[in-house]
Formats: structure tokens, C-alpha cells, sequence
């Protein structure tokens, strides 16, 4: 059986949504501050990873990734209703975070961390979006590969331990609240969380 290497990969990029013909820039990885990642531990898009594995440092790339095998069709049942009392913290409503427009953590029946970004508070229910914020849109990256070299056991023990949440955020798999929904206005950018990711 074929032993698959882990690299170490990191990419400076512009990643644009393209969703009716229209083409936005919705983040952008700085090469002084670019998204890395290891390959093969599946914490970035399969097709992400598929693209950039391929690529040697410096090389140049520009690839779209349809929204199906990014982050799914936009599905109007996960923009639901809850009641305010969610969202209570001591008996009160929390104005201070749950306000529309923002991306709040929720936890589902089965324990599992979600964001969701908040539509609108009415006077006993609050609307929430479930949906990823790029569902519906197909992802166009453009950028260049900073590093690309066989990981260290280190490098992938760190991100083994980011992952289950012993190592703060970083680019490993779900990191609850603080890389959020938001993707990129998120507190997690800074340390090189981004869309090639998955702890959305």
C-alpha cells in the first residue's frame, strides 16, 4: 500500500467568490502571512489540496473550485428560527454579540460546534443562517506556492493537537467560535486560518 508523504505547504493567495458572473475578492493570505497547511490530514478542500500538492515552491496558480465540491448549494432550510432564550446569558438577551450580521457559536443536539450568522431579531425568535458563508459559490484562487516540503513529525503532531483542540487556533480542523463563520474576519487570520481550510 502506497504511503501518502505529508507536506508542509504554505501559499500566499486571493481567493474571489463567482456567483452569478460576478467575480469578488472575499479574502486575501499575504506571502508575510500566508495559509498553510499540511497535506494529506484532510484540513483544507480535497480539491484545494489536489491542485496545490501538485506544485512545486514558487510555482504560480489560478483554479476555480465549483460550489459542490466546495462548500455545497446554498439550502434555504438551514436559515431557521430560535428562541431568544438561546441567546440568553444570565436572564438577559446578549445585544453585545447576538446582533444582525453577526456569526455566533451554536452547538448541535448531537454536540457538534457550529457557526451561524444572524439575519434578523424579532421580538421572540432570532433568524439564523446555518449555511456555510461561501455556500452557493464557486471558489477562484489565485496565488503562489511559498513553501512546499515533507513535513516534519513535529510540524504534524502540532496540528494533530490543534485539531482536537489542545493547541489553540490554527489551521487544523474545526476551531469552534474563533474561526468562525467569518473566514477571514474571523480571530483566527492572523494565524493563517483561511478558506483553503476547513474549521468552518
Amino acid at each position: 500500500m502506497e504511503t501518502v508523504e505529508n507536506k508542509y505547504i504554505t501559499v500566499a493567495y486571493k481567493l474571489y467568490t463567482m456567483e452569478d458572473g460576478e467575480k469578488e475578492l472575499f479574502e486575501e493570505a499575504a506571502a508575510e502571512n500566508p495559509f498553510q497547511f499540511i497535506s494529506g490530514l484532510g484540513t483544507t478542500l480535497d480539491d484545494f489540496e489536489k491542485q496545490i500538492v501538485a506544485l512545486a515552491k514558487g510555482d504560480k496558480f489560478d483554479f476555480t473550485i465549483q460550489a459542490e465540491n466546495a462548500y455545497g448549494e446554498y439550502d434555504e432550510a438551514h436559515v431557521i428560527e430560535l428562541p431568544k432564550q438561546v441567546f440568553e446569558i444570565d436572564g438577559s438577551f446578549d445585544n453585545e454579540r447576538v446582533k444582525e450580521g453577526s456569526v455566533v457559536p451554536l452547538m448541535t443536539s448531537d454536540g457538534q460546534r457550529v457557526n451561524a450568522s444572524v439575519v434578523e431579531i424579532k421580538p421572540e425568535v432570532v433568524v439564523v443562517d446555518l449555511n456555510h458563508p461561501l455556500a452557493g459559490a464557486a471558489l477562484s484562487f489565485e496565488g503562489q506556492v511559498i513553501e512546499s516540503r515533507p513535513a516534519t513529525n513535529e510540524e504534524i503532531q502540532e496540528l494533530v493537537k490543534m485539531m482536537s483542540g489542545e493547541g489553540g487556533c490554527g489551521c487544523g480542523g474545526d476551531c469552534g467560535d474563533s474561526c468562525g463563520g467569518g473566514c477571514g474576519d474571523d480571530g483566527c487570520s492572523d494565524e493563517g486560518c483561511g478558506c483553503g481550510g476547513s474549521c468552518h
